[in-house]
Parts: structure tokens; C-alpha cells; sequence
């Protein structure tokens, strides 16, 4: 896959853009704590070519083979993320009002940025998290031993252009005392656009309070879909997954 590069305030991000329709609202592809471009696996295109919509993905800082960022990572990282690099992102790619779809740590900047700063026609979000859960501490305590004595780190060196930092940046701040009290549900009722929220029942990083957090506190319409399946459903039940996605994407006005 050969990426393109756009620069904001004089950092490199890349990003794949897929072609689609112009009546339809584009969608904006936001992906995991240790994910990338090329890490989604082709689920972008796959719902691109499905719903016939213009598809971005992009790699955060320190992600693929974006730019490094400029430091150690704040814990308001999700925060920063959705309310500072998306709305300028959005711009500059002529993104016009569309569907963030986010795993993960991007599933929770999917719904700040929906909440605040960025007008949105509707947010996918899988899998995503909304405060600090003892079973997902214990998943990222379990990926921090998997870095340092297993084979995670020499299979992230193929995908990221510093694996080091990639996997820091989002480790540290998840296990940092600090962090323990952080908590977004509140601000999700910001979200007027309509939800659909995919979650798996042997999440090791989450349960599904996750998804009705964001079922009782959005002002939108949410869709709650639970799998039988761990933390990536579009890779673990990919057909079940794109299915739901396109459909609820059919709805959309």
C-alpha cells in the first residue's frame, strides 16, 4: 500500500484516501492504542467499496509511519487528539460533516470529537472505552509483558516506523496512577449524531459497559451490537461486522 502525507504545523501524518460518492457523507477512520493505516487490514477499503462512500484512514503521531511526536504523551491524549489534530485534519482533507468510525482508544476520540468539535453525520465506534476498568488494566498489564518478554515488539517493528514509542506512548499513560480516574462518560452527551457501538464478549480490554455508557448518555440515537468475539471485531468477525457497519450506514440521512 503506497500512502500519502499531509502536514500539520510541520508534522507528517500519512493517510490512505479511498474514492467514493459525493452525495454521501465520507468516512474518517481512526484506528487502535497500537494500530495504524496499514493495521486496519483493509477494513476501510472493505466499507468504502461497500457503501460506495470516500473512506480516509490516517496514522496518529507516532503511529505507522507517521512523524514521531514532539513528546511523551499526556494523559489527556484522547482529548487532545479528537478536540486538536481532527478538527484541522478534517479540514484539511475536505471532510464534510463525516462518519468517524474509531477502534478502540480511536473509538473513544470518535466520540469526544462527535461530542464537541467536530460536526459529524454519525460515529462507528468498536470496541471503544469510556472510563478505566480493572479488566482492561489487566489486559494492557498483560500487552506490556507480551512487549518485554514475547514477540509483540519484533511484529510491531514491521508495522511502525519506532515500535518503542508506540507501544510507550500508549502503555505508560494506561498504566500510570494517574490515570486511573479518567472517566469521559460525561461529556458524551454532546453526541446528537447517531451511534452505532460494536462490542465483543471476550474484550480482554473492556466489557460492555463500555457501549451502554454511550447508550445512556448520548443525546443520539445508539446502536448496540454485541459479538461473539475479543477486541477487533472487523478482524475477528470481519463479514459480521461490515455488515453492520454498511447497514447502518444505510440509514444514515
Amino acid at each position: 500500500m503506497t500512502l500519502s502525507t499531509l502536514d500539520l504545523d510541520g508534522l507528517r501524518f500519512e493517510y490512505d484516501d479511498v474514492p467514493g460518492l459525493d452525495d454521501r457523507a465520507p468516512l474518517l477512520f481512526l484506528h487502535e492504542g497500537l494500530g495504524s493505516v496499514g493495521l486496519w487490514r483493509g477494513f476501510h477499503q472493505r466499507i468504502a467499496v461497500a457503501s460506495g462512500r470516500r473512506a480516509v484512514a490516517y496514522s496518529r503521531l507516532g503511529h505507522g509511519f507517521s512523524d514521531l511526536p514532539p513528546g511523551p504523551r499526556p494523559t489527556t491524549f484522547m482529548t487532545d487528539e479528537a478536540k486538536g489534530v481532527l478538527p484541522r485534519l478534517v479540514d484539511r482533507l475536505g471532510l464534510d460533516r463525516p462518519v468517524l468510525v474509531g477502534h478502540s482508544d480511536g473509538g473513544t476520540i470518535a466520540l469526544l470529537a462527535a461530542a464537541g468539535p467536530v460536526p459529524v453525520t454519525g460515529v462507528v465506534v468498536l470496541a471503544p472505552h469510556t472510563f478505566v476498568e480493572q479488566r482492561g488494566i489487566d489486559g494492557i498489564a498483560a500487552a506490556r509483558t507480551a512487549y518485554d518478554d514475547g514477540g509483540l515488539r519484533e511484529r510491531m517493528a514491521r508495522h511502525h516506523r519506532d515500535a518503542d514509542v508506540t507501544f510507550r506512548s500508549w502503555n505508560d499513560v494506561w498504566l500510570a496512577p494517574e490515570f486511573r480516574d479518567w472517566d469521559v462518560r460525561a461529556e458524551l452527551s454532546g453526541i446528537t449524531a447517531p451511534v452505532l457501538a460494536v462490542q465483543g464478549d471476550d474484550d480482554a480490554y473492556g466489557t460492555l459497559a463500555h457501549v451502554e455508557s454511550v447508550r445512556d448518555n448520548a443525546r443520539g440515537d445508539v446502536r448496540i451490537v454485541e459479538l461473539g468475539c475479543g477486541h477487533s471485531p472487523h478482524l475477528e468477525l470481519p463479514d459480521d461486522t461490515d455488515r453492520a457497519v454498511v447497514d447502518f450506514l444505510s440509514g444514515l440521512p
